[in-house]
């Protein structure tokens, strides 16, 4: 407890405290700058606009009503699909949240994500643990630098520019290697979580490769390198594996 509460003088015995605090109205205004409207007044601005530009065209202010509901209601699909569940003040890199974005829209597949997974005892977390019909996949979201080249070497060795990204690899397979042996002891059988390098901003001259055991291509890849193999689970098996996941990887953050 901070020390400044023994500093403050008491309440004398026949003045009690008051309970009263002036209540500051809200105005239009005040709740249009707040930022947390932001997308709201956003929002609002891509309506207008559609109505009116509709409007004009068309030459019809009905037909402009409807495009700017039209424009409003795409707005906010648009957003329940992209924006992020991690909350801002934990999200880790933007690389996380694109690759968060894309595994969203495979939930209708009857796929299952975890995100920011730490592996106990360690410092080290699984960005994304995908668990669906297809099987369980750990990855691992990174952010290069896009001016420099991605280059493999018999391989075995990958480059960014001059750097060996070996460590980050064995990274990657260990991270993987503890979750398949924490959700396999967990579940009393075995499973496998494939491991995965998703990179974002230099080009990758592949689609898919496996280097060192990790499976490496570019983000905009992420799904079609989830859902382009055999389905192997069940819809049991994969509420199975989720769930006991789910208590063998604790969250990185506190909620």
């Amino acid at each position: 407890m901070s020390d400044h509460t023994s500093e403050r003088p008491p309440t004398p015995p026949d003045a009690p405290a008051s309970t009263y605090a002036p209540v500051e109205r809200a105005s239009v205004q005040s709740l249009l700058q707040d930022p947390k409207y932001r997308h709201l007044r956003l929002r609002a601005l891509i309506a207008v606009v559609a109505g009116v530009v509709a409007g004009i065209l068309l030459a019809s202010w009905r037909l402009g009503l409807t495009f700017a509901i039209i424009a409003v209601i795409a707005d906010t699909v648009y957003r329940a699909r992209t924006v992020s569940s991690i909350p801002a003040w934990r999200r880790a890199s933007a690389a996380e949240r694109r690759t968060e974005a894309q595994l969203k829209k495979l939930e209708r597949g009857g796929y299952k994500t975890l995100h920011a997974r730490a592996i106990p005892g360690s410092d080290a977390q699984i960005d994304h643990l995908v668990v669906g019909p297809t099987g369980v996949y750990a990855v691992d979201s990174e952010k290069w630098d896009k001016r420099l080249p991605v280059r493999v070497q018999s391989h075995r060795k990958l480059f960014h520019g001059p750097f060996n990204q070996k460590p980050r690899l064995d990274e990657a397979r260990w991270e993987a290697a503890q979750a398949t042996d924490l959700i396999s002891e967990a579940l009393g059988r075995e499973i496998t979580v494939v491991p995965s390098l998703a990179i974002y901003g230099p080009p990758i001259p592949w689609r898919i490769l496996n280097i060192r055991e990790v499976d490496v291509f570019s983000g905009s890849l992420v799904r079609k390198w989830i859902t382009k193999r055999e389905r192997s689970l069940t819809t049991a098996e994969i509420e199975a594996i989720y769930r006991a996941a789910e208590r063998v990887l604790p969250p990185r953050y506190s909620e």
